[in-house]
Order: structure tokens, then sequence, then C-alpha cells
């Protein structure tokens, strides 16, 4: 996929990627997002409202996938690239606590955001100062 352009501000922006999407055949529910960066994480429900929505939903049922728009500001516009969990995008600053809310899609990129976070958490302590002992 490319990158998308609107005539609009950053913000203006991640509020219509958040917002909920209402359509003939499914209705779209942003129900966690996180910025980071240029990078806005989302966790995204799709509820099928007909068949052939997705491979694994028929009409009622609720799927939840992670997103990952990347945020870009050119010739004034700001734009955004629409990519998944399942296109294994190489960003993995994704809230750990995502992976909790939606279905495995691609192992490898998991293991990617767990040992991005494994590492900021070993140089935040490794940064950390020493408190003093008093006796």
């Amino acid at each position: 996929m490319g990158w998308y352009f609107l005539p609009q501000s950053r913000s203006e922006l991640i509020a219509e990627l958040i917002a909920p999407q209402e359509t003939e055949r499914a209705s779209v529910k942003v129900i966690a997002h996180a910025l980071r960066g240029n990078v806005l994480w989302s966790v995204v429900q799709v509820t099928a409202k007909a068949e052939g929505v997705h491979r694994d939903l028929a009409p009622g049922q609720s799927l939840c996938t992670i997103r990952c728009d990347l945020l870009e500001r050119s010739g004034g516009q700001w734009g955004y690239k629409p990519l998944d969990e399942s296109m294994h995008p190489y960003y993995y600053s994704c809230p750990l606590s995502y992976l909790n809310l939606a279905p495995e899609q691609s192992a490898d990129w998991r293991a990617g955001v767990r040992a991005y976070h494994a590492r900021r958490r070993t140089s935040k302590e490794a940064t950390a100062p020493a408190t003093a002992l008093t006796v």
C-alpha cells in the first residue's frame, strides 16, 4: 500500500484515523490507540455486517487487529501509510498490552515487539540513578 496525503493538520488526521466507521459491509471501531513519534498504533475491532468482509468472519462476528499507521508531512500536508500486524511492519514500538487485545497474526513481529520493550526496560534500569544507602 502507498501513502495517502490529505490537506489537514496532524491532529485532524489522527482524529480521522481513530474515528469509528460505518459502511454497509462492516462496522469499524478503534478500541485502543497510542502515538509513538510518527507511528500511530491502534487496536481495531471490525464487526461484519455482510459475508466476505474477512475470511474468518460471518455477519455479526467481530475480529480485532493491530494497526500501524505511519505519519509523515510532505508539501504542507499530512499523510499516512496504513499497515497492520499481518504485514509484519518493521516498527516495534507497539504497546505491549495491545498484544493481548488481538489474535496473533505474525509471531515474528510480536517477538520483535517484546524484544524492543525488553531492550528499553534494560536500558532504563541501567541508566536509573543509584539510591544512596544510609546506615
